[in-house]
């Protein structure tokens, strides 16, 4: 591990020099490429010139130790030096461990995030709203940008499905946890009895493909225009605004008509069409390799019941790794770093279990 950190340290100190070098600043591609691998290298750097450091105040201890000959209040100011460099090191191997782990190549990613009711109709389509809410004030307060690309409303205000962007950096780090099923246990609001129900909405993470990503063969594609349909909107029926595009290899389908311009709404629908596609082919790719299978902590899989919120009892339950938190409105409203980060935790520890086997 160490003689990879040291020609990585190297190649650090080569890219830093060749940032400076104006014909490299000139050339906004290799100078994007460059920056990027230093920002990457940075903190794995950093870490790695703490632990040379811990090193060496082990080693002038221990030297002095060794030697002998030191009065009481020395010897006593050495060893607790040594101690503390000791366990410094072992704390920094640790990080560094962590820090080598094989990085998702999508992390930086912007991501598509598609919302649809399960069972518990009506009831299901709010709870997606409020899905749809919590993640897009989450998008906000770390200052990234969201879009609609597709919605489906229903008359009390839920939707059936909606599908939207959330472009900022390290979007796909962040949220590529929450595929699966996401089970509400609530009052319904349109339950005259006051009985608690369970709604199940689902939830998929997708990364934002571009087309140097995946070229989609135009031969490819079956386009049809119709009428849009809905809750709401006064351009509604009257022109064939409303897209659909089906992929006829893999018979993949995505309709958009959350725009009045069919032009717009054509656009939006290739970008969910290619980010589909990506995961379809990411998973294939994943499947042929074990070691490198989707999130230990088990996200990527649709069809696992993955939380519970429950709202008599204020609780939020991650089930792939055991976390409760009492705070079931804060999380609704957008305050998820906690869970994020118990998630990432998991999925490190996961990793390095793995890499250690």
């Amino acid at each position: 591990m160490f003689e990879k950190l040291e020609l990585m340290e190297q190649k650090y100190e080569e890219i830093s020099e060749r940032l400076s070098d104006p014909n490299v600043v000139n050339d906004n591609k290799l100078y994007t490429q460059l920056m990027r691998d230093f920002k990457n290298m940075t903190p794995i750097i950093e870490k790695y010139r703490e632990y040379k450091k811990a090193s060496e105040s082990f080693d002038e201890a221990k030297a002095l130790l060794d030697g002998g000959g030191l009065d009481k209040d020395f010897k006593e100011m050495v060893q607790a030096e040594f101690e503390e460099s000791k366990e410094s090191i072992e704390t920094i191997t640790d990080e560094l461990k962590i820090l080598l782990l094989p990085k998702d190549p999508n992390d930086d990613k912007n991501v598509i995030i598609e919302i649809r009711g399960g069972a518990g109709g009506e009831e299901a389509s709010l709870f997606a709203n409020s899905l749809y809410r919590m993640y897009t004030m989450y998008a906000e307060a770390r200052g990234w940008k969201q879009e609609i690309l597709n919605a489906n409303p229903t008359e009390l205000g839920g939707f059936k499905e909606i599908s939207f962007s959330i472009e900022g950096d390290g979007a796909y780090s962040r949220l590529k946890y929450e595929s699966g099923v996401h089970r509400v246990q609530r009052v319904p609001e349109t339950e005259s009895q006051g009985r608690i129900h369970t709604s199940t909405v689902t939830v998929a993470v997708l990364v934002e493909a571009d087309e140097v990503e995946l070229e989609i063969n135009p031969t490819d594609l079956k386009i049809d225009y119709f009428r849009a349909s809905g809750a709401g909107g006064q351009h509604i029926n009257k022109t064939e605004s409303a897209v659909r595009i089906t992929h006829l290899p893999t018979g993949v389908v995505v309709e958009c008509q959350d725009e009045r311009s069919q032009h717009k709404n054509k656009d939006k629908a290739m970008k969910i069409l290619r980010s589909r596609l990506y995961e379809a082919l990411q998973e294939e790719q994943d499947a042929k390799i074990a070691s490198e299978r989707r999130m230990q902590v088990g996200s990527g899989d649709r069809s696992e019941r993955i939380r519970t919120y429950n709202y008599p009892q204020g609780r939020l339950t991650d089930h792939r790794i055991g976390l409760t938190i009492y705070r079931l409105e804060d999380m609704l409203n957008g305050n998820l770093d906690e869970v994020f980060d118990a998630l990432a935790t998991a999925d490190q520890a996961a990793k390095l279990a793995n890499q250690e086997a």
